[in-house]
């Protein structure tokens, strides 16, 4: 172990640009050193960069979440470095705009491995870390594809209708075992980010997604997931719905 100091330590998946990189420069803030993961080590860096400008400390690791053994690595990277994970923020997440009709198995499975499966992983491994300190918070980033069905979502939806019901999951194991380990999940809608682009395959689709009216800012997510950490240890925020103010469903 090469560091013993007492901060915070908070890891993130999908740390490298949008809704990740924002919470990474919003715990920073708050005095969090953070542990970062995402596919782009070249954006890891370039984030990591970026955070020297706080007085934290950043680990930084190229992981893809579809590699188990890649996940393992990475929190035992964390475990060396403090010994303990305070906070996870499980935020990595995509979707492809592949119907249940025609789509392709690939891009199903892909949704399935990194939304639903190491989602599972990272929270599995984060509460053995956080055990021993005898608390904790885990936060799901997840959507309001998770708590209504919008058209032509395929399998996406489903995905974020998996995460809704693994972290109640995950409440009430936490409360049979008496664990004071925490769990929240922030659902956000449409927020401006690449995964409009990415979805739709289209640089104009995504203009068109985000220029309807004012729609969320990464940020406002960040935002989001410091409140939830930031209550008291009595209190739980169990689930954050936001939308922009404009969106009607």
């Amino acid at each position: 172990m090469t560091n013993t100091a007492k901060r915070s330590v908070a890891m993130i998946t999908g740390a490298s640009s949008g809704i990740g990189l924002a919470i990474a420069h919003r715990l920073a803030k708050a005095g969090y050193d953070l542990a970062l993961c995402a596919r782009r080590q070249e954006r890891l860096e370039a984030a990591k960069k970026d955070l020297a400008q706080y007085d934290t400390e950043v680990l930084i690791q190229s992981v893809d979440l579809r590699d188990e053994a890649a996940i393992l690595s990475f929190f035992a990277a964390v475990k060396d470095r403090w010994g303990r994970l305070d906070v996870l923020v499980n935020n990595a997440g995509l979707g492809h705009k592949e119907s249940l009709t025609a789509g392709k198995t690939e891009s199903w499975r892909e949704m399935l491995d990194v939304n639903v499966l190491a989602l599972c992983i990272c929270t599995r491994e984060a509460v053995q870390l956080m055990r021993p300190a005898q608390k904790g918070h885990i936060v799901q980033v997840s959507s309001m594809s998770g708590h209504r069905v919008p058209a032509i979502t395929g399998l996406y939806s489903a995905t974020k209708f998996a995460v809704r019901s693994l972290t109640e999951t995950l409440r009430r194991e936490l409360r049979s075992q008496n664990s004071p380990i925490r769990v929240s999940s922030v659902s956000p809608g449409i927020v401006e980010t690449e995964f409009a682009e990415k979805y739709y395959q289209s640089a104009e689709k995504a203009q068109n997604t985000y220029g309807q009216f004012p729609v969320l800012q990464a940020v406002d997510i960040a935002e989001a997931v410091a409140y939830a950490i930031s209550q008291p240890a009595h209190v739980e925020v169990n689930d954050i719905l936001m939308r922009p103010t404009q969106q009607s469903s």
